[in-house]
C-alpha cells in the first residue's frame, strides 16, 4: 500500500514539473525566454525526469512485492531472492524488505547476511539523484544574479 501511495504522489510530482517546465518555456517561447527562465524550466525538466525514473523503480518494486505475495504454495524462498543461475543459494534466505530509498528488494539470510535483487534496475537510485542534483544546480544557477554588464566589448 505505501508504495502505491508513494506512486501516486510521484506521479503527480513529475507531471506537475513537467508541464511547469513545458508550459513556462512554450508559453514565452524558447527563443524570447531569459536566462533565469531557461534554467527554472530546465530544473523543472530535469526533477520531472528524476520523478519518473524513480517512478520506474517503485513499479519494478512494487511488480516484486506482488510477486512475493502471490506466491501461494511455492512461497519459500520468495521468487524474488530466488537466483536464475544457483537455485541453491536462496535455501537459507529467512526473510526479506522493502527499501525506498534507493527502491530495492532485500533478500534476508540466516547469518545476518542480506543482498539486493536485480528486480529494480541498478541505474534507477543513480539516476534520479543525477537528475535532482541537475535540477538543484539549475536552480541555484537561475537564481544567481549575473554580474553587470559595463558595455564595453572585450577586446577594445
Amino acid at each position: 500500500m505505501v508504495i502505491l501511495a508513494l506512486l501516486v504522489v510521484v506521479a503527480l510530482i513529475c507531471f506537475g514539473l513537467a508541464g511547469y517546465g513545458f508550459g513556462r518555456l512554450g508559453g514565452t517561447g524558447v527563443r524570447r525566454a531569459d536566462r533565469r527562465t531557461r534554467l527554472r524550466c530546465a530544473a523543472a525538466l530535469a526533477g520531472a525526469a528524476a520523478a519518473a525514473v524513480y517512478a520506474w523503480g517503485l513499479m519494478n518494486l512494487g511488480s516484486a512485492v506482488l510477486a512475493t505475495d502471490d506466491s501461494g504454495t511455492d512461497a519459500f524462498p520468495v521468487r524474488p531472492c530466488r537466483t536464475t543461475g544457483d537455485p541453491e543459494a536462496a535455501a537459507d534466505v529467512v526473510g526479506h524488505r522493502v527499501e525506498y530509498l534507493p527502491p530495492r528488494y532485500v533478500c534476508l539470510r540466516r547469518g545476518g547476511e542480506s543482498y539486493g535483487t536485480d528486480d529494480v534496475p541498478g541505474f534507477v537510485g543513480p539516476g534520479a539523484l543525477s537528475l535532482a542534483a541537475v535540477a538543484a544546480v539549475c536552480v541555484l544557477f537561475a537564481n544567481v544574479t549575473p554580474p553587470a554588464s559595463t558595455g564595453k566589448v572585450y577586446g577594445e
